[in-house]
């Protein structure tokens, strides 16, 4: 995806990894499943597993974010997103089986670390998940700044003290 979504082609593909377009379509029916397959392997399946603390497992999954976007597919992203907005069968492909996989691995994160009370009962769990990955979006596809550690390190911090267990 080093050319961007535009450029990606099931024949392009089997001549780089030097395969049989046959063998590709086998596995990928179209050029759309193997994007989604490539961003899903890119980004990685579960990017809050329980580490033990919410601050932890924020940082996993917004770093997963960080690592993938500083490669082909941060480069890609914007023609994705671009064309997801004008292909409804990509975009949905990319919804069910990376964003909605991802969102409630963190939106599992926040409930676990809302039973542990680490952040307030009752805080609205899809607008933290919202708070939490929109900075690296808007990063990434408006080229507004680095992605670095700290970076990310800041975004879960300010997540958590705004939906910290004492009111701020």
């Amino acid at each position: 995806m080093s050319s961007g979504y535009r450029g990606v082609t099931i024949a392009g593909i089997a001549k780089s990894v030097r395969s049989a377009r046959t063998s590709l379509y086998r596995r990928w029916p179209s050029t759309r499943h193997l994007v989604a397959y490539a961003v899903l392997s890119t980004l990685g399946g579960e990017p809050a597993p329980d580490l033990g603390s919410l601050r932890r497992d924020l940082r996993g999954a917004v770093d997963t974010l960080r690592r993938a976007f500083s490669g082909p597919l941060g480069r890609a992203l914007p023609g994705l997103v671009a064309d997801m907005s004008h292909d409804p069968a990509l975009a949905r492909m990319i919804r069910q089986k990376v964003l909605a996989p991802r969102r409630a691995s963190i939106r599992n994160a926040f409930l676990r670390g809302m039973a542990r009370g680490e952040i307030r009962r009752g805080t609205d769990v899809e607008v933290l998940i919202d708070l939490l990955i929109a900075p690296c979006y808007f990063r990434v596809l408006l080229r507004q700044g680095a992605l670095s550690r700290a970076f990310v390190d800041s975004v879960v911090e300010r997540v958590l003290r705004a939906a910290g267990p004492h009111e701020v």
